[in-house]
């Protein structure tokens, strides 16, 4: 999708000035971004930078945050990950999660949410275990395996899919290649894809560039919880000494 067609799509969620703390580390400064309708946005920077912090503040999952977010045109500057959740805002966490005593369908029942529709009544994306097999084809040979016997790159594909089940607009993605075989990376690219294809929503955060670039259509860089750059991935992938201060190791 280009930079034209997105600029003209309405913003699901916006965060302006919004900032984090760990106890008494603050770890976030005045972050602000957006995400609109049916792109995929990359949020970039080394380890250490931000990057999943502020997933987690804008999910709702950090006790100290301040700031403005807002969802659908809702303020969820104070809203719990289950409420934000229930709303239609996804979250895949780095650490996968799944529940390792229930099987492949129980993990997938446990996210099902009912369908949504957009604002002006169209059908917003809507997913089933069938339509998610077909994605990841690894999970329907493996209906009835439990998640404590699956690769880590499995669990991982579980917990995007269960993430799916509650048929999200905007799903928040921590790092989905970090760690993963190549083989299963290259899955992940191909799921995003098909994800944004099929009108859903993402924020990714990534530290590998490659990756980003094959799927992302603009890019915000963190450095010590603050936004340096923001502009498409094309004007990232051009600026050499953007990524070399802050994105090369």
């Amino acid at each position: 999708m280009n930079a034209t067609t997105t600029s003209a799509s309405p913003v699901l969620l916006k965060a302006q000035s919004l900032c984090a703390w760990y106890s008494a580390a603050q770890i976030l400064y005045d972050v602000g971004l957006e995400v609109r309708r049916g792109e995929v946005v990359a949020l970039m920077g080394r380890n250490g930078a931000g990057k999943s912090t502020t997933l987690k503040a804008l999910i709702g999952m950090l006790a100290k945050r301040r700031g403005q977010i807002d969802f659908l045109g809702q303020d969820i500057s104070r809203a719990e990950p289950h409420q934000a959740a229930k709303m239609g805002l996804g979250f895949v966490p780095e650490d996968r999660r799944v529940f390792t005593d229930l099987t492949v369908m129980e993990n997938l029942e446990v996210g099902r949410q009912p369908a949504r529709r957009w604002a002006d009544g169209s059908e917003a994306p809507q997913w089933t275990p069938e339509k998610l097999f077909k994605l990841f084809p690894n999970l329907g040979e493996m209906p009835n395996r439990p998640g404590g016997r699956m690769s880590g790159g499995e669990q991982q594909m579980l917990t995007v899919a269960r993430t799916l089940m509650g048929n999200p607009y905007l799903v928040l993605l921590d790092e989905p290649s970090e760690g993963v075989a190549p083989v299963i990376v290259e899955q992940m690219a191909h799921m995003i894809l098909e994800l944004k294809a099929q009108g859903v929503s993402i924020l990714l955060s990534e530290q590998n560039m490659h990756f980003a670039e094959l799927v992302s259509d603009r890019a915000y860089v963190l450095e010590k919880g603050q936004i340096r750059f923001e502009g498409s991935m094309a004007e990232l992938a051009a600026n050499e000494g953007v990524r070399r201060a802050y994105l090369s190791v």
